[in-house]
């Protein structure tokens, strides 16, 4: 699913990747953690594209994206990966479900078919009563399961993850980590999650350690040691 070899990056003098190899397979949920500046959103930015490495390659979903064009990694990014962040980004001028549709309608999928999807995937996230609603009459888990919800909506090979958790009480904590594993049950979603949560980072199949750009431990959770 995801194979990356090599990969260095700097900012500056800054080196912050220092040559990382990393495999994940179709269906994983895979945390990464560490300090700090150990490197983990740089990393997570560079398999999604959002920024290119120094050196290496990466290949997702048979697809080698580190040669691609501006235009190419565009539409790259609309099929194949969806995203979640810290603090949604829903656009407050739209409902849920419009939110929802947004990379469809950017994919050019007919809009009949990008509102049964929409429907279906909220359906799913429990929010069905919600549809219509803007994101300030939605509360914080609401806003991110819509977020979920539209990172699904053009079926990505992976979803990537920014502190999906960061911004929620404990109960939306433990609802939205239940998601992720009920999608990958429903869906055979692969994940990869930056996150400070040691509950969440426990509960995926395996745990990358990063530190000081390069990864020191890759096992699972069960197995791993204090660092």
């Amino acid at each position: 699913m995801i194979d990356i070899k090599g990969i260095t990056k700097s900012f500056g003098s800054l080196q912050v990747l220092k040559g990382i190899d990393l495999h994940i397979n179709k269906g994983e949920v895979v945390s990464i953690v560490g300090p700090s500046g150990a490197g983990k959103t740089t990393l997570l930015q560079i398999i999604g594209t959002l920024d290119k490495p120094d050196s290496g390659s990466i290949m997702v979903d048979g697809i080698e994206t580190s040669n691609l064009s501006k235009n190419k990694l565009s539409e790259f990014r609309n099929q194949h990966l969806g995203f979640v962040f810290q603090f949604h980004q829903l656009l407050p001028e739209f409902t849920a479900i419009e939110n929802v549709m947004m990379p469809a309608y950017i994919a050019g999928v007919k809009p009949k078919e990008a509102r049964a999807k929409a429907e279906e995937l909220l359906h799913f996230m429990g929010l069905s009563d919600r549809a219509t609603h803007k994101p300030n009459e939605l509360s914080g888990g609401e806003k991110q399961r819509v977020a979920v919800a539209r990172a699904l909506i053009n079926n990505p090979s992976v979803i990537l993850a920014d502190e999906p958790s960061g911004s929620l009480d404990t109960k939306n904590k433990a609802d939205l980590h239940q998601l992720f594993f009920d999608l990958r049950d429903k869906f055979g979603q692969t994940f990869v999650i930056v996150t400070h949560d040691e509950t969440l980072a426990t509960l995926t199949d395996r745990t990358i350690h990063l530190k000081d750009g390069l990864i020191i431990n890759d096992e699972k959770p069960s197995e791993t040691t204090t660092i």
